[in-house]
């Protein structure tokens, strides 16, 4: 339990209403109550009048002047006077309201509504003459707050030691939830209450190629259950992570307690800020049902707008991939050996001797191209096809690749000219070794390149530790970077899709070419240390809900003792899961990651991958829980046809789909792809049923899945 004591009662109640403003959502459900007390701002929530936030604290520590020392730096008492988090008298308040309803570029569904209501306080710290402003706003699925700095006298220029925003809940809750790191997400989820995250928190963790973990920390998004006979749900993430850090959540397991922990670079400083200036967005989602919290889209609408003019040349694609046969091990991204010491513009790289399994060579490609071409594909992204993967990881070098120069047996004027007349656009792959600073270098020529050969995509990539040294994935300059790559991609039409960056916040409402990211655990871990079975189940809870992730499914030979025999290395998934993940996801770049030869054995099930659509003009969460299962139902853009996606965990489930989310007199035919009887992620991934059947709005068909299984339904009108 919670530890009150008698005196925190007395002082709570004695400032209880004193300069407090209160502010409910448009719906009234929500309450959100803000007060100072003693000069400390704090805030509360409630949800139908019970308390889902207790008072918590606001407000940030910064150094003592514009000039720091090394993070070895130790806070002094006399420090705090610089702080922005105490002394405060209220001086000014505003209120406003929105009801809009905007079109996404790219989307879940055709429009978002953004209705809230939103209280901006200002506050002045009489001892440095100084103004701040907390502005909170209010929606019927939660709040969001941000701190504002208007430029002012004394306060121009600063540097952000910590940002203390708290989320104070009064009892303790089911958590899903990874490890806090500064530079990845791609961690196993862990399931626990708030309290135990403590005692899970040193075996959460497995090795990365970059990593700087924040002891008994987690990441946000982070997904919370209020268990009982009125469950509550709530999800913990940010918005808008602009020019600032991302954060993480520091959590006090006695008093299930979270605060903000901002990504710090090598001085230990969290941020450098010029006035005017805002902060990200706080987030906070409630809903009674998980359902609710996971079709919320709170997080996008506390994003701006964006300011491009021209936002025609993005579009959804559905690609394929010279990509999995070197993730298994089958292939490699390097033309020469790997102990090659090579150096770009110095090593003649056709005097290399081949490592003989180079996958990005011709006459792989062309393979790969008429493969994606005869099945209605756009796009084929290709790994490995430029210089420099010899020595690519691992050495902190930062001219490590020039985004230009092929490899001798990567024909890239004929293979594109190949592509095009297939109907196929080459997807670029751009991998920075984490060397961002090199890779702003090379942005234009790579992208001018690009727009030589007609490619309107790029996969970025950040393996390994970031430089400029010192800097981290999540800090601000290398946030600062993504967003400078995106601007410098829309100056070309060009999309990104980024792997191993910052995870998204709602950004793809400002910048719509950032169509998608990884930053989270893939489809590429069940090559390395594998994926739980209920891994897909808890991604939409969490790293989906501030954008599209490319996961990368479709694997349908899942057993790898297939390529090397006694390989005890598995994907922990049924065939018709991998199928489901289509609609369970959202992914507007849609990449059907398995090898041709292995849809080849099954074109019967990979006709579902060929149909699905990857944007969307409408989205119904059908039945959710996180850790447990999903079910979902879209409807694709400008049409009327429907696809319905659901997955499940280890447990064996049923579920009855009801259609009743279809036109009211209208006649579809159905084409089911389910777990076959005998269907086992372990045991018989493979098994499958397909069938077709006329259905209507009054329809329900039911679905036994297996273990790790799912099912996938193709829903068109009849004529």
């Amino acid at each position: 339990m919670k530890k009150i004591t008698v005196g925190a009662m007395l002082l709570t109640m004695m400032f209880a209403g004193v300069n407090a403003q209160s502010l409910k959502s448009p719906d009234g459900k929500f309450e959100m109550n803000f007060q100072l007390k003693q000069g400390v701002p704090y805030y509360n929530l409630k949800y139908n009048g019970a308390v889902v936030v207790e008072d918590s604290k606001l407000g940030l520590r910064l150094f003592k002047d514009t000039s720091i020392k090394f993070a070895s730096e130790i806070a002094k008492p006399e420090d705090v006077k610089f702080d922005l988090n105490n002394g405060f008298t209220k001086t000014d308040e505003k209120r406003d309201s929105k009801n809009e309803t905007w079109q996404p570029v790219l989307g879940e569904k055709k429009n978002y509504i953004n209705n809230y209501n939103e209280l901006a306080v200002t506050l002045n710290q009489a001892s440095t003459e100084r103004n701040i402003v907390v502005k909170f706003r209010l929606f019927n699925d939660g709040l969001g707050f941000r701190y504002e700095f208007p430029q002012q006298k004394n306060l121009n220029y600063f540097t952000i030691r910590e940002e203390d925003s708290e989320i104070d809940f009064p009892t303790d809750m089911k958590s899903w939830w990874i490890v806090a790191d500064y530079d990845s997400q791609e961690y196993k989820y862990q399931e626990t209450k708030i309290s135990e995250i403590p005692a899970r928190w040193p075996q959460a963790a497995d090795a990365n190629a970059s990593q700087t973990l924040i002891k008994n920390a987690v990441q946000s998004p982070l997904m919370l259950k209020k268990e009982g006979k009125e469950p509550l749900y709530i999800n913990v993430a940010e918005a808008a992570v602009l020019d600032y850090p991302a954060s993480h959540l520091e959590v006090d397991a006695q008093n299930f307690k979270l605060k903000t922990h901002l990504t710090a670079d090598r001085q230990g400083a969290k941020g450098y800020i010029q006035t005017p200036s805002v902060t990200p967005w706080r987030t906070i989602i409630v809903a009674p049902k998980a359902e609710t919290v996971m079709d919320s889209k709170m997080i996008f609408n506390l994003n701006e707008p964006t300011k491009y003019k021209d936002t025609s040349y993005i579009h959804p694609t559905k690609y394929m991939g010279v990509w999995w046969e070197m993730i298994i091990g089958k292939s490699q991204w390097a033309y020469g050996q790997p102990e090659s010491n090579v150096r770009l513009g110095v090593t003649d790289f056709s005097k290399l001797t081949p490592n003989g399994k180079h996958a990005a060579n011709n006459t792989k490609v062309k393979e790969y191209i008429d493969f994606a071409a005869e099945n209605g594909f756009q796009g084929l992204l290709i790994e490995g096809w430029n210089v420099g993967w010899e020595d690519w990881f691992g050495h902190s070098k930062e001219f490590v690749f020039d985004f230009i120069t092929p490899y001798p047996d990567f024909d890239i004027k004929m293979l594109n000219e190949y592509a095009h007349s297939k109907g196929i656009k080459l997807i670029m792959h751009h991998e920075t070794s984490g060397s961002a600073t090199n890779y702003e270098r090379w942005a234009d020529k790579a992208f001018q390149l690009m727009n030589k050969y007609g490619y309107d995509a790029v996969k970025t990539g950040y393996v390994g530790d970031i430089i400029p040294r010192g800097e981290h994935h999540y800090s601000q300059w290398t946030i600062n970077h993504f967003y400078r790559i995106a601007e410098k991609a829309n100056e070309y039409k060009i999309m990104v899709n980024s792997h191993e960056s910052v995870r998204p916040t709602g950004e793809s409402r400002t910048y719509p070419n950032y169509i998608s990211a990884e930053a989270a655990r893939g489809t590429e871990y069940e090559a390395f240390g594998g994926n739980n079975p209920d891994h897909q189940t808890i991604l939409p809870f969490t790293r989906w809900m501030g954008g599209s992730m490319d996961y990368t499914p479709g694997i349908f030979q899942t057993k790898l003792d297939y390529y090397f025999p006694g390989d005890k290395r598995f994907v922990k998934t049924t065939l018709a899961k991998q199928l489901a993940l289509y609609v369970t996801m959202y992914m507007p770049l849609q990449m059907a990651a398995d090898l041709p030869e292995n849809y080849k054995k099954h074109m019967d099930a990979f006709q579902f991958i060929k149909d699905v659509a990857a944007d969307w003009d409408d989205t119904k969460i059908l039945a959710a829980e996180p850790g447990d299962y999903v079910v979902t139902a879209r409807k694709a853009k400008g049409t009327d046809n429907w696809f319905v996606g659901g997955i499940t965990d280890e447990n064996k489930r049923d579920y009855t789909v009801d259609f009743s989310f279809l036109d009211k007199g209208k006649k579809y035919e159905v084409t089911v792809y389910e777990d076959g009887k005998d269907a086992d992620y372990i045991d018989n991934p493979q098994s499958y049923n397909i069938y077709k059947k006329q259905i209507t709005s009054k329809s329900k068909l039911n679905f036994k899945m297996a273990r790790s299984g799912g099912f996938a339904v193709s829903v068109k009108p009849v004529n």
